[in-house]
């Protein structure tokens, strides 16, 4: 269709007009699948919010609000809405719950100790989704005895469930040493990848030397960044050993 001002009567005008479509039309089963059509409610953002409380997986959330709906054509949004309204809470929560107090004390540290390091990641909204950081005694240690290190994400620090990662290992009386310490915002590749970088840089670019395999967390395979270092050895109840570089 174009259309053109008639600026004599100030109206816009049609000047051409296509009736035919350059595309297929969707079917009416399926314009629940339409952007334009998808919206969570604010009542289903409580089920979701309950559901994700209580530990139920996405996929059985999903399930159970169609069930309750009628049927996926009559929910209104597709699991892919739900991830992202999750994901959107998860975010906001990391800006102005533990991790905003996180960030401020922090700050304090680092006025205190210019030796402190702390390093935020943010999405393209600026909000917060990973942190990491390390203090003077940390960054020592590594540089003593970081030869082989251990990385782990087992622990989940609050209901939200998000990964606490730590970068461990021993000293020469085989006493646990931490070398660094990170909240995640989830245990993808891109996390996994901002992480151990973050961790590089802080450690002045000093990467173990201890040989390992790639580690596949959740299914993912985490590829190493590059070829010239082999890896991070897991703690044993992992049974997981990672490349980091």
């Amino acid at each position: 269709m174009y259309v053109s001002l008639n600026r004599n009567t100030s109206k816009w005008v049609v000047k051409k007009f296509e009736e035919n479509h350059n595309h297929v039309l969707h079917l009416p089963e399926h314009s629940h699948l339409l952007k334009s059509h998808r919206m969570v409610s604010e009542a289903q953002a409580i089920n979701i919010d309950i559901a994700a409380d209580i530990g139920l997986s996405l996929k059985a959330s999903h399930d159970l609000l169609s069930a309750q709906a009628g049927g996926k054509e009559c929910l209104g949004f597709t699991r892919e809405d739900q991830k992202n309204y999750l994901r959107t809470r998860r975010q906001r929560s990391l800006k102005f719950g533990e991790s905003g107090a996180l960030l401020g004390y922090f700050r304090n540290q680092a006025a205190q100790n210019p030796y402190f390091y702390y390093a935020v990641q943010l999405d393209k909204e600026d909000m917060i989704t990973n942190i990491f950081w390390a203090d003077h005694e940390m960054i020592t240690d590594y540089a003593l005895f970081g030869d082989s290190i251990s990385f782990d994400t087992t622990f989940r620090t609050n209901k939200e469930y998000r990964p606490f990662a730590l970068f461990a290992g021993f000293n020469h009386f085989r006493m646990t040493c931490i070398f660094g310490a990170a909240l995640l915002y989830d245990e993808t590749v891109e996390s996994f990848e901002w992480l151990f970088k973050t961790f590089l840089h802080a450690m002045s670019g000093k990467k173990p030397i201890t040989k390992g395999k790639r580690m596949q967390d959740n299914g993912t395979l985490i590829e190493p960044l590059n070829q010239t270092t082999e890896h991070l050895l897991s703690p044993k109840y992992s049974r997981s050993i990672i490349r980091i570089d």
